[in-house]
């Protein structure tokens, strides 16, 4: 991913900035608790598709 393309992206949700999974599979937003998944290095900001996060993640 791109960190010029992380630094434009924000959550759908909560407008707030997201964050790099660790295994590069996906854009995590603390604030709204979401990651969305990124396909094909294409990420998926779409509500629908994102997962919550687990309360220890």
């Amino acid at each position: 991913m791109d960190n010029k393309l992380l630094d434009l992206l924000v959550c759908p949700v909560s407008k707030a900035p997201l964050r790099l999974s660790e295994d590069h599979k996906e854009l995590i937003c603390d604030a709204s608790r979401l990651a969305y998944p990124i396909r094909d290095g294409i990420p998926v900001m779409l509500e629908s598709e994102a997962r919550e996060l687990d309360p220890d993640e």
